[in-house]
């Protein structure tokens, strides 16, 4: 499996804007085990998303489906940055 953990940072002020797209967009993806998105806590425009993917050939894959490339469009006007990244090996647990 394949897991990707990111904190992206929200222009100010428009978090919520983000997060409703983000949301709304959410959308079957082939090979996507858990796709959750939050907010951050400490950080006013934080976002942290986390993926648990079959494999990294699959996540790459997602940014061609039409509705994915439709959130991601909508989305990038209101995106600052991306603070942190990290990529995991996740091994199982509940919802994998």
């Amino acid at each position: 499996m394949y897991g990707l953990i990111g904190r992206m940072l929200a222009a100010p002020g428009k978090r919520e804007e983000l997060l409703a797209i983000l949301l709304n967009g959410n959308t079957p993806m082939p090979g996507c085990r858990s796709y959750v998105i939050a907010r951050d806590p400490a950080s006013e425009d934080g976002i942290w998303i986390t993926e648990v993917w079959d494999s990294k050939e699959q996540h790459a894959a997602s940014l061609d489906i039409p509705a994915v490339r439709e959130t991601i469009s909508k989305a990038r006007p209101l995106i600052a940055g991306f603070a942190e990244r990290f990529e995991t090996e996740p091994l199982g647990g509940t919802g994998v």
